[in-house]
């Protein structure tokens, strides 16, 4: 189970390397969903789909790095994509689509289908402690 009260995070094998490479840690992820299952959810963006800012270690969320997260309350999480502010202002509405497109379909997925894709390594899931 991820953090309390919510339910399973995962992280996507693309969205993982990104979060290997600058440094952000499974802890990051969970006080990232641990604030949007508190109702601070820094965007919307509809269809099951949310921006949560991660802090850069040091500098601050203002600085750091946004994530694309397909969001269902006390359901699941999954970190789908992940971009430094200094990168790119936003995503695109081409993919914003393909977010929610993509929402619809993960969002819904049963126990068997997440416990193959993590086996496969298309998921990875994130457990939290605390």
């Amino acid at each position: 189970m991820g953090t309390r009260g919510a339910g399973r995070i995962f992280s996507t094998k693309v969205f993982g390397r990104f979060a290997s490479h600058e440094g952000i840690l499974d802890d990051d992820l969970c006080e990232a969903i641990a604030r949007a299952e508190a109702g601070q959810i820094d965007a919307d963006l509809g269809g099951g789909v949310i921006k949560q800012r991660i802090a850069r270690r040091g500098r601050g969320k203002s600085g750091g790095f946004r994530t694309i997260i397909l969001f269902r309350r006390e359901t699941m999480a999954v970190f789908v994509y992940g971009f430094a502010k200094s990168d790119r202002d936003n995503i695109r509405p081409d993919e914003l689509k393909a977010f929610r497109q993509l929402a619809a379909a993960m969002l819904s997925l049963g126990d068997a289908a997440l416990a193959a894709a993590t086996r496969n390594g298309t998921l990875r899931e994130i457990e939290c402690h605390g």
